[in-house]
This record gives C-alpha cells, sequence and structure tokens, in this order.
C-alpha cells in the first residue's frame, strides 16, 4: 500500500488516527518484504497478525501464501478492511485454530487482542506465527503473555520501539537487560532483527522502531510449574535493582535453601539481578520449584 493511498483512505471515511492504539501504519514496501522475509513465511503458514490497520502487512503476507488471522481492535478499521476485501467480520476466535491452513484465507476478527490472550491462555498456537506491527501501548504485554501461553506461537516476528527490541535483545551486563528480556527469553531466543526508520510509517512515531524475530526454544527448558515460579524468582530480584539479588529472594523463599543454590551454582553473595544470565534464573528456579510454594 502506496502512502497516498493510505491517506486517501483515511480521508475519504475521515478516519482520526488514535494515539492511544498505538496506530502508527507501516506503509513501506521495503520492510513489509523485510519483515515477511524475516519471518519464512511459507505458503500454507498459519500466521496471526495483530493490529493489522488498514492492511499493508496482511496483504503482504497473503501473497507469500499464508492462511492469515488478523485479530483488530478498532471497529472504524475492521469495517474498513472488511469492505476493501469483501469479507465478514468473524464474530470471535475461530474454533478450528488446529485445523488444516488455506493458502491466502484471511479471517478478521475485531478483538482486543490482549484481553484474548490473557482470557484464552489455554488456545493451541504451537502450530502458527505471530507476524505483526504491533501496538506499542501493549506490546510488551503481549510478548509476555504469549511466552507464557499453554502452547505458543513457534516464531513471532514483531515490530516494536528500537528500545523494547534492544531490551529482547539484551544479555547480562547490558543496561537493556530486564525483567522484559527474561519473561520473554524464557521460552524464546532472538533470531534476528533490523531496524525501520520512522519515516516508514504514517503518521511518523516519535521513537526509533525495529522489527525482531523470536523463535521458541526446543525442547523447552522449564516446565509450567517451573515457569511460573521462574516469573516470580525473576520479578522479585529485578524489584529493587540496586540490592542483592539474594537479599531480594529472601522475602519469598527460605534463606537456607537460597543460600545453599547459591553456593552449588557458584554465585557471589554480592550479584545483582542484572549480571544473572539466563542459565543461572533457570537453575535457581529448578531448585527453588522443588520446595513448598512461598
Amino acid at each position: 500500500m502506496k502512502l497516498s493511498e493510505l491517506r486517501q483512505i483515511l480521508r475519504e471515511r475521515d478516519l482520526q488516527l488514535t494515539r492511544s492504539l498505538g496506530q502508527n501504519f507501516l506503509h513501506d514496501a521495503q520492510q513489509l518484504r523485510r519483515i515477511v522475509a524475516l519471518a519464512g513465511v511459507q505458503p500454507g503458514d498459519r500466521v496471526l497478525e495483530i493490529g493489522p490497520g488498514l492492511g499493508p502487512l496482511t496483504a503482504a503476507l497473503r501473497e507469500a501464501g499464508a492462511d492469515v488471522l488478523a485479530l483488530e481492535k478498532d471497529a472504524r478499521l475492521v469495517a474498513v478492511l472488511a469492505e476493501r476485501l469483501h469479507l465478514a467480520p468473524e464474530p470471535g476466535l475461530p474454533a478450528d485454530l488446529e485445523g488444516p491452513a488455506q493458502p491466502g484465507r484471511l479471517r478478521l476478527v475485531r478483538a482486543d487482542a490482549l484481553r484474548v490472550l490473557q482470557r484464552a491462555p489455554e488456545c493451541d498456537w504451537s502450530g502458527w506465527k505471530l507476524v505483526a506491527n504491533l501496538p506499542y501501548s501493549v506490546a510488551s504485554p503481549i510478548l509476555v503473555e504469549l511466552a507464557f501461553a499453554e502452547r505458543p506461537p513457534a516464531r513471532l516476528v514483531v515490530t516494536l520501539q528500537r528500545e523494547v527490541v534492544s531490551r529482547l535483545n539484551a544479555g547480562p551486563g547490558d543496561p537493556a537487560y530486564g525483567l522484559l528480556t527474561l519473561l520473554v527469553r524464557q521460552r524464546y531466543q532472538p533470531a534476528g532483527s533490523f531496524r525501520i526508520p520512522s519515516d516508514c510509517f504514517f503518521p511518523a512515531p516519535e521513537v526509533e522502531s525495529g522489527c525482531i524475530a523470536l523463535d521458541r526454544c526446543v525442547p523447552e527448558p522449564l516446565t509450567a510449574p517451573e515457569r511460573r515460579v521462574f516469573a516470580r524468582v525473576v520479578k522479585r530480584a529485578f524489584s529493587e535493582r540496586r540490592k542483592k539479588a539474594l537479599k531480594l529472594l529472601k522475602y519469598d523463599w527460605p534463606a537456607a535453601a537460597l543460600e545453599a543454590a547459591w553456593g552449588e551454582l557458584g554465585l557471589s553473595p554480592e550479584a545483582r539481578a542484572e549480571t544473572l544470565s539466563r542459565d543461572v534464573f533457570y537453575e535457581l528456579t529448578r531448585r527453588l520449584a522443588r520446595l513448598p510454594a512461598p
């Protein structure tokens, strides 16, 4: 979709974009192709798209042969997409998420994607890819919900604020390394990223943007009960960045058990959360998960 076409659609329908919904539409054809390529979309791939807007990425995904399920919160944009693409919006999530894929198909649902993920964590997305220009205001919560879903997508390819891309790519000791890094990467591993200039969007956002691919870890390093403990561990460890992780974790777990784990893992009692790797947090989690629930 060219910028002139996007402007014309908005003008003809007297649509005012809503800042609170993060409505900055990516229209640059080259960047759209790069996103589809990074996602490795093949004919018949089942793709979840969140926030299709006026559909430029949707069109690129269908051209690549994807079977697309698009969730759009804004009723005005749902109406425009339905009219332009000659389809009827679905009343809710289709029941056949695991059914046979149909290359080039598009199903459009008016829905708040974050609420859908929160209310239906048991949905089987394991055979899907998420490919989306996520609304920046809810991007991080959406990624965390998917990372803790029972059966999450095999690959996430998302456009985000450049700052968030940096946090997802960060390692221990990096200033960007923190809670979001670990909550998402307890189940996913970065698999490439690139910068997207602001003038590729309309309206141009005030922040730098980027696209990142995240692949689900196989085999998964933690069980479902361990993932819940992991979330508690990292949230507590990062709750006060200037404090030592061991001291913070003692609020929730027995001191003796923590000190024993610290010794077994060869950790310094002075260590802070931002210096501990994901693998260290995995090992702490496995030990603490064997204890009675705090």
